[in-house]
C-alpha cells in the first residue's frame, strides 16, 4: 500500500450544511473514489487524512456548495517481486486466479492471475476437478498437492497492468445512413470490449520454495 497525495473539487448538498464539514467531506470522498482504480496510480482502497480544505462556494443558480480540498489516500499498488497472501478464486487450463481482501472495509481486488508457467513444477491441470496440481516429488514417487478453490496461497507479484480505459469521443456527424448504422454498430462493439477490459491487474508466480497453498509448508 501507499499513501497518494491528491486533489478535488467537491460538490457538497445544501442538506448536509448542518454536518461537520470534515465529517462530509471525508464521506464524500470514501464515496466518490474508493473501489476505484486510476490510471498508473492504483486501486484507491480509503482516505487516509485531508491535508487542506479550502474556501466554500455557491455559485448563481445553485444552492449547493464547491470545496476544493487536498488529501492523502491509502492506494493499493504492490510493487514488482512483492510477496503477498490471497485466496484462490478459480482455476482454468490458462492458470489461476487469486482474490486479496482488505481489512473490515469488505474491499475485494479480484484480478490477480497465476500463469500455467508460474507454478510450481511439475505440474497438471486435473480436467475432472478443473483444478491444478502440483505433483510434489519424494524419492522415486510423487505426492499430488492440488490447489483447492478458496484456499490461502501465498504468490509473488511479477507484473502489473494498467489500461486506459477512458471512452473515446463519439464519430462526426452528418454521415448516410448506413454508415452512420455501420458505425453505431461498430461503436456498440468497442463500448462492449471496454466494458469488459480491466483497468489495472497483477501477474505472479507461486514457482519458488515457500509459495503456494499455505498449508503445503505448515503441515
Amino acid at each position: 500500500f501507499v499513501l497518494v497525495a491528491m486533489k478535488d473539487l467537491l460538490e457538497i448538498q445544501p442538506w448536509k450544511f448542518k454536518e461537520d464539514l470534515v465529517d462530509t467531506v471525508t464521506n464524500e470522498l470514501n464515496k466518490k473514489l474508493a473501489n476505484k482504480v486510476i490510471y498508473n496510480v492504483g486501486l484507491l482502497i480509503v482516505l487516509f487524512d485531508i491535508t487542506h480544505i479550502g474556501d466554500a462556494n455557491i455559485f448563481p443558480g445553485k444552492g449547493s456548495c464547491h470545496v476544493n480540498v487536498e488529501f492523502r489516500f491509502v492506494v493499493f499498488r504492490p510493487f514488482v517481486d512483492e510477496v503477498l497472501v490471497g485466496k484462490v478464486r478459480s482455476c482454468s487450463q490458462e492458470g489461476i486466479y487469486v482474490s486479496l481482501g482488505f481489512g473490515d472495509e469488505g474491499s475485494m481486488f479480484d484480478d490477480i492471475f497465476v500463469p500455467a508457467d508460474c507454478l510450481p513444477h511439475p505440474h497438471r491441470f486435473d480436467s475432472s476437478e478443473q483444478l491444478w496440481v502440483w505433483e510434489y516429488q519424494t524419492g522415486d514417487d510423487s505426492v499430488d498437492m492440488f490447489i483447492d478453490l478458496e484456499e490461502r496461497i501465498r504468490f509473488r507479484v511479477i507484473e502489473e497492468t494498467f489500461v486506459d480505459c477512458t471512452p473515446l469521443p463519439p464519430e462526426p456527424a452528418g454521415r448516410d445512413s448506413a454508415s452512420t448504422a455501420s458505425a453505431a454498430a461498430a461503436a456498440a462493439q468497442t463500448q462492449h470490449d471496454e466494458d469488459r477490459r480491466i483497468p489495472y491487474s497483477l501477474t505472479a508466480s507461486i514457482s519458488e520454495p515457500g509459495l503456494g497453498i499455505l498449508t503445503w509448508w505448515t503441515s
